[in-house]
């Protein structure tokens, strides 16, 4: 199955998770930045707030892209024990990258929320949502950290994955929602027609446009039911 681009994935996610719409208890998380426009799309068709969660990835020294396990902005750290075995390292080996990726945690964190905190996610339905997974580690660690928020289910919402990986990302949430499993799997862009880089631009613009639809859907629910809009 190949995606024509991640407002299709996004689309596709809405029909396995209809069952959420209008929960008022239930919340999109995604990851960002791809993670965003599919999480945007989720935000329309399920009538849901949106907003992220950021986790950098902790590359390998002599390949940034190989991922040896990520950091959520609570400050979970997760590492793959697999990926750590072979470089022969261990978790005070990395905390200098640690250090460079916390900072740019919360780099974002100032662009993307500009000033607002984390919302609540305790006894909350949490759709945790990215355009994909390869090793699985910034979700792992997204997962990880939200599990200390004590959410009341947390639901993984992903298009496109490894047939290797997907049983532990079964086991690590309440509910998983994957749209394709491709056999071999060689990068998630490879299952997309288009694939562009999300900016961080992007990503504000998504979050934006999510709180004016849930504002906009609250004024057509309340004028339709007679009731005046908070």
């Amino acid at each position: 199955m190949t995606f024509k681009n991640r407002e299709e994935a996004g689309r596709r996610l809405v029909e396995r998770l209809i069952q959420y719409r209008d929960d008022p208890t239930a919340i999109i998380i995604a990851l960002p930045r791809g993670g965003v426009a599919v999480g945007y799309q989720l935000s329309l068709g399920l009538h849901l707030p949106l907003d992220v969660f950021i986790t950098r990835k902790l590359g390998a020294p002599d390949n940034p892209e190989y991922a040896l396990g990520a950091v959520g902005e609570t400050g979970t750290v997760y590492l793959n024990p697999e990926a750590m075995r072979a470089y022969g390292l261990s978790r005070s080996d990395v905390e200098e990258v640690v250090h460079v990726q916390q900072q740019e945690i919360a780099r974002r964190q100032s662009m993307y929320r500009q000033g607002r905190q984390l919302p609540t996610l305790t006894d909350r339905n949490v759709i945790l949502v990215d355009d994909g997974i390869a090793t699985g580690s910034t979700f792992f660690a997204a997962v990880q950290s939200i599990r200390h928020l004590k959410p009341r289910r947390l639901i993984g919402a992903i298009p496109v994955g490894p047939v290797d990986t997907i049983p532990e990302v079964r086991e690590q949430v309440d509910e998983l929602v994957i749209l394709a499993t491709p056999d071999p799997f060689w990068a998630v862009g490879n299952h997309y027609t288009d694939f562009a880089q999300v900016s961080d631009h992007d990503v504000v613009e998504y979050l934006n446009l999510a709180e004016e639809s849930q504002l906009e859907w609250k004024e057509r629910t309340h004028s339709s039911t007679g009731l005046p809009s908070q």
